[in-house]
């Protein structure tokens, strides 16, 4: 009976988005499985297009199907778990399958299609073409006659203890044309064999010896019996900035090992990542295994084969590691958990909490929330008793937090300084550095100048293709929109509307630079923002040059903000917090309050006490306030009374339905039709609660020449509300209606889009 497969096919919109059947021919049917990847013809042209075998059958065949063209090999199948990943997300996100299967698959594990030597025949080919090197090894005796040169002998000598590669011999003096010569007299073979890169092999590796404090011990004994029942279980671990948490995560993955298991350590962002990765690998050595997109393809894919392979016991990322192919997971720790770089925004807009809860719950592991700023929804689900809640409420140290004064900028202006630093903040800095000792400035927004107004007519100079401001960038000389990258050089200097006097004002990383080296003209400066930190391993190169007391001063974005641990730095002062405490969205005051306290954390971890200046506007301000007095408790309070009246997560789920396209009356009208759509099929559902607001332009109402408008539908979430919008979703698709503008579900959003 012949064999059929079901398929997930690549490019497909999510409204046509399903399983298509294909016929196996006799020759593949050995070949492919459940999680074989495939290329199939699809559409009336039968144009080749990869696809994702999700399940097989043998049924009788009474349509004429369409063969499967190519195969890859067993060794590039999706595992079983990786195959339950990619429904769940497909159910969670409203993404498409193989939307699914490139998330959780990288760039170097996935194939496309390519023509086989005839031109005609459809084949898959690996999209990386891996780099070679060679390799030689002994083969034979070396001849006495004529005599061996010394550089010959010594080739021998070396390839005795085993193959070696070329770079590695060259580097001990032997030349290619040496191992050329041993070759051509069959003493020595040479193999091409594909190039291993490991960036973090230079890590000392020291061995696991931590003394935990008493505190410390107290928490690591609250968790560690979750890792010997081999049951889901999940915790917050709420502890205060320099606490010391992550000798706590590094005790219960020494645990977790012991016990045969495998741990997976996940933090919010690139910046955080080589602190983490250093000391996990010198706690453990090649056991740890890293994925996240600095990385190139190459170092990625040879990263995740390891892991692939069994030859991780642990893996330490950013976000798209929570779909690292490990098996028999113990832990799973999600550090800073309260950051949104843990939820996608691009398709499929996953969380990845939600996947780290549903790995746990498969594995039967602990998972592990940490921070010393827990969102809401995490400190509240502890306090209801859904987490473990485990608290470190001193320093590691046994220093107090940092002291913190706010500075009023309005005062500082009427006293006659019209500059960005404060006279406070310049006064400390030159303490600071009279001392030795080092310096974090916290400014979230990059560029030079960021507002372009004309002094006649007062118009802002925008984007073209966006409805934001340009920012000047000095170094370039140009106007640049951090939304779609568009640029105008050099940077005009009279209104594009009426000819007037532009004048540049705002205040980004690049002038704050420019305005400390005028103060501290001996102060070695790092700025750290995207412009700086663009290049490879930037940020592990800045960060490494930091801790070795080659900067003075470290002046950068968000990414200065949280995790890093440097033992000089006593000063820290918060630049520019306004834009974020005035911010639309719910959770506004949650991102000021954790910036403020997690910067200001970053002051003080060793025997120097710490502090930090906050510069602002609003020096009355109770959140700024409660975060100068790193009294998070009484944050939460405030803010659980605020989400319940408005009624806000953790009290509903918000379900964010987004619209773009190039016309916006067609936008608008597609927003509406949605909507209408929604009430008709909800009110068929019996007691199914949702309150549905808009549709309105987004925030940002046009990006890259596409206008955005949303619904925000606040709801339970549940598999109920999924079915629902999913019978909207073929509703919409039915009316024609995503040829004027195309939708998007995003169920993790802060809201906006």
């Amino acid at each position: 009976m012949p064999k059929t497969v079901q398929v997930a096919v690549s490019n497909t919109a999510y409204h046509f988005d399903k399983l298509y059947t294909y016929l196996v021919m006799p020759e593949q049917e050995n070949l492919v499985r459940n999680g074989s990847m495939v290329l199939v013809p699809f559409g009336q042209a039968s144009k080749a297009r990869m696809g994702v075998v999700l399940g097989c059958d043998e049924v009788p065949v009474n349509a004429k199907l369409k063969a499967v063209y190519d195969v890859a090999p067993d060794s590039a199948a999706l595992t079983p778990d990786l195959m339950r990943l990619v429904l769940f997300l497909r159910e969670r996100t409203f993404c498409t399958y193989y939307e699914a299967v490139k998330a959780i698959i990288p760039y170097g594990a996935l194939y496309k299609p390519a023509l086989a030597a005839d031109g005609i025949t459809p084949v898959l080919q690996k999209q990386l073409t891996r780099h070679t090197e060679n390799q030689y090894s002994v083969a034979g005796e070396l001849p006495q006659k004529p005599k061996p040169t010394a550089k010959q002998l010594a080739a021998v000598a070396l390839l005795n203890g085993g193959p070696r590669l070329l770079n590695d011999l060259e580097q001990k003096g032997i030349s290619r044309a040496v191992l050329d010569n041993l070759c051509e007299k069959g003493v020595l073979c040479c193999e091409k064999v594909n190039k291993s890169i490991d960036r973090y092999a230079n890590i000392p590796y020291t061995g696991v010896n931590i003394q935990l404090t008493q505190a410390q011990q107290q928490a690591y004994d609250a968790l560690a019996p979750h890792l010997e029942d081999n049951a889901p279980h999940a915790a917050l671990l709420y502890g205060v900035t320099g606490s010391g948490k992550t000798l706590v995560f590094v005790k219960l993955i020494e645990q977790c090992l012991a016990l045969g298991r495998k741990a997976l350590v996940l933090v919010p962002e690139i910046g955080l990542t080589p602190q983490m990765i250093y000391r996990l690998k010198a706690a453990f050595g090649s056991r740890v295994a890293v994925q996240h997109s600095a990385l190139n393809h190459t170092e990625r894919f040879l990263q995740w084969q390891m892991i692939q392979d069994g030859g991780a016991d642990i893996v330490v990322g950013t976000r798209s590691a929570v779909f690292a192919p490990l098996k028999d997971i113990g832990l799973i720790v999600v550090d800073e958990e309260q950051e949104h770089t843990y939820r996608s925004e691009s398709a499929p807009r996953f969380s990845a909490h939600e996947v780290a809860r549903q790995r746990a719950a498969e594995n039967g592991a602990l998972l592990v929330l940490a921070s010393a700023t827990p969102s809401t929804e995490s400190y509240y689900a502890a306090v209801k008793g859904r987490y473990q809640l485990v608290k470190l409420t001193q320093r590691y140290s046994g220093n107090a937090l940092p002291s913190v004064d706010l500075v009023d900028m309005r005062a500082e202006l009427a006293a006659g300084n019209p500059g960005d630093i404060s006279r406070a903040m310049e006064s400390a800095i030159r303490a600071n550095l009279a001392v030795g000792k080092q310096t974090i400035l916290l400014l979230n927004r990059r560029g030079y100048q960021t507002v372009t107004m004309c002094e006649d007519c007062g118009e802002v100079l925008k984007c073209e293709k966006c409805s934001v401001p340009m920012v000047y960038h000095k170094a370039k000389g140009e106007l640049l929109c951090h939304y779609c990258g568009s640029s105008i050089h050099p940077a005009p200097h009279k209104c594009p509307s009426c000819g007037g006097k532009l004048i540049y004002t705002g205040f980004g990383t690049q002038k704050a630079e420019e305005e400390l080296a005028k103060l501290f003209p001996k102060a070695r400066i790092l700025r750290m923002d995207q412009d700086s930190t663009s290049t490879k391993d930037a940020h592990e190169r800045f960060l490494a040059q930091f801790g070795r007391h080659e900067y003075d001063i470290m002046l950068g974005t968000q990414m200065v903000a949280k995790g890093l641990d440097f033992e000089d730095v006593t000063l820290v002062g918060v630049l520019g917090i306004d834009s974020l405490l005035f911010a639309q969205g719910f959770r506004a005051y949650e991102n000021v309050f954790s910036l403020v306290t997690q910067v200001v954390g970053r002051g003080g971890r060793a025997e120097s006490p710490g502090h930090a200046i906050i510069q602002t506007v609003a020096p009355g301000d109770p959140v700024l306030n409660l975060a100068a007095q790193q009294d998070y408790e009484a944050f939460f309070e405030q803010e659980i009374i605020f989400r319940k009246l408005s009624l806000y997560p953790p009290f509903c789920s918000l379900c964010m339905v987004g619209f773009t396209g190039k016309k916006e009356n067609e936008v608008a009208f597609a927003a509406s039709r949605f909507a209408v759509l929604l009430g008709q099929f909800a009110a068929k559902q019996e007691k199914l609660p949702l309150r549905v607001l808009g549709p309105t332009p987004c925030t940002i109402t046009k990006i890259n020449e596409k206008y955005r408008y949303k619904l925000t539908v606040k709801c339970r979430g549940d598999k109920a509300f999924r079915t629902l919008m999913r019978q909207v979703l073929a509703a919409y698709e039915k009316e024609k209606l995503p040829q004027k503008a195309s939708v998007i579900l995003d169920m993790h959003s802060d809201g906006d889009l």
